[in-house]
């Protein structure tokens, strides 16, 4: 690859460029080395769930989600939080950090039952939803109430939820703190959990004044959970702000990917991406495929452009209703759609089974995300392939993922004479995306929503802007 011997990046330029990758990743351990207890180890790694303490009601309903042993995030946070600690948790996405929580509290909750017993913090919607589900399915023997309270849904029938006195609340901040400041008769004053999920994202989406607030109004006197995929110095401050005296426990965040999966790059012309994207689509056809991009006008024009060429693709971003969200995702997940274009509102957090193909039609900004992004194939063992879309304007962020990655991936064969035989029908295909995109901007604009225009609400704020 020609580009890639051009530019000379030294070992050390790419080491200070990307500081803000590797380092949280080295504090990690020097943090939870400063904050163990003194004369505590670090525990083992446990082989089932009885061992940590959970009762054989709640094991039961692990083995029946097909949990068969305690993940390692799980086998150091639940003993400790089954002791009455404070807990922050650092771990990536998919460890299994939702359990981590969810156990300690549903077992509390059983030992002295009580509505508004729970809340848990998420930064989007579908989290939340997620997170709910998995509450419900491990309390299904005791008949836990959960509520799901986020913004796109209607504020009355939550209002009503929230009325008839839930366990467990999961929520976003800015339509929990929308309820605390306007629904009648709603009080967390007896709350006795707290759990803060994907911190990190919370404090990026600017959640940070809704989060103070809510905090204010809680009881001092609860348990805290806070679970973290990095450490920044803002949920340092969180952390200060809503935990009493915690205890640290990590899972190492080495960036890696898993053996199973195919990586590899395709460096092209810029102006040839929609060409060879739908190359690739063609070699994949049949096969389950998340398209990441970094804009939601991006996402929504991929969309239009590859139904005109009769693929089966729906779009995922944060300026669609919450119900058209949740819809794309239903429809990928049960197959009726087998392209899935997104913005990173896919890349963390949710639990889609079965992607065969990645395909990084932008590439992220750091290699954190990339991790995440690739990581939504090849899951619990099987294969997955994951190509990115590496132009002339990218090969010094690709260089530093690669970097980050600690290995170089190999140069994806495309076959050029087969791809510029589509030429003429994808810029068919592109023009009328173009005028789709102008009229549903103009629905849009019509309903004081453009693309990318306006400040956003405490409303929106739940919403990834990708």
């Amino acid at each position: 690859m020609s580009e890639f011997k051009k530019r000379k990046v030294t070992q050390k330029q790419l080491k200070n460029h990307d500081a803000s990758d590797s380092e949280s990743s080295s504090t990690h351990e020097s943090a939870i080395n400063d904050q163990q207890a003194p004369g505590e180890e670090a525990p083992e790694t446990a082989k089932t769930f009885k061992e940590l303490g959970i009762i054989d009601q709640l094991c039961e309903a692990c083995e029946t989600m097909g949990y068969k042993a305690p993940t390692p995030i799980q086998a150091q946070a639940i003993p400790l939080a089954l002791e009455g600690r404070d807990v922050i948790g650092l771990a990536e996405t998919g460890s299994g950090k939702t359990a981590a929580f969810a156990l300690p509290m549903l077992q509390a909750l059983m030992d002295n039952p009580q509505t508004l017993f729970g809340l848990v913090m998420a930064p989007t919607r579908e989290l939340a939803y997620q997170i709910s589900q998995s509450f419900e399915n491990l309390g299904a023997s005791i008949g836990v109430r959960c509520v799901v309270i986020v913004g796109g849904m209607d504020m009355v029938s939550q209002s009503i939820a929230l009325g008839k006195k839930p366990h467990i609340i999961v929520a976003t901040p800015g339509r929990l703190l929308d309820h605390l400041e306007n629904t009648k008769g709603f009080s967390l004053r007896n709350l006795k959990y707290l759990a803060i999920d994907e911190a990190d994202r919370l404090l990026d989406m600017d959640f940070g004044d809704s989060l103070d607030k809510i905090l204010k109004v809680l009881p001092r006197t609860r348990h805290t959970y806070l679970f973290s995929a990095t450490m920044s110095s803002k949920v340092e401050s969180l952390q200060r702000a809503s935990l009493s005296n915690p205890l640290r426990v990590s899972v190492s965040s080495k960036y890696q990917t898993v053996s199973t999966l195919q990586a590899s790059y395709l460096c092209i012309p810029h102006k040839h991406k929609n060409l060879y994207l739908v190359y690739l689509l063609n070699e994949f056809a049949g096969q389950s495929a998340i398209i990441f991009t970094t804009t939601v006008n991006e996402t929504q024009r991929l969309a239009f452009m590859l139904r005109a060429l009769g693929f089966g693709a729906i779009p995922l971003h944060g300026q669609l209703s919450q119900s058209s969200r949740l819809g794309a995702l239903n429809k990928f997940r049960a197959g009726s759609r087998e392209i899935l274009v997104a913005t990173d509102i896919a890349a963390r957090g949710l639990d889609i089974p079965s992607v065969d193909v990645v395909l990084n039609f932008d590439l992220p900004m750091d290699s954190k995300t990339y991790i995440h992004r690739v990581g939504r194939t090849a899951r619990a063992g099987k294969s997955g392939v994951a190509i990115s879309f590496v132009t002339q304007y990218d090969v010094e962020v690709w260089m530093r993922i690669e970097w980050a990655l600690g290995k170089k991936l190999k140069e994806y064969d495309a076959a050029k004479d087969e791809v510029m035989v589509m030429a003429e029908r994808v810029a068919e295909a592109q023009r009328q995306a173009i005028m789709e995109m102008k009229n549903f901007d103009e629905k849009k604009g019509s309903r004081g929503k453009k693309f990318g225009k306006g400040k956003r609400s405490r409303d929106d704020m739940d919403q990834e802007e990708g």
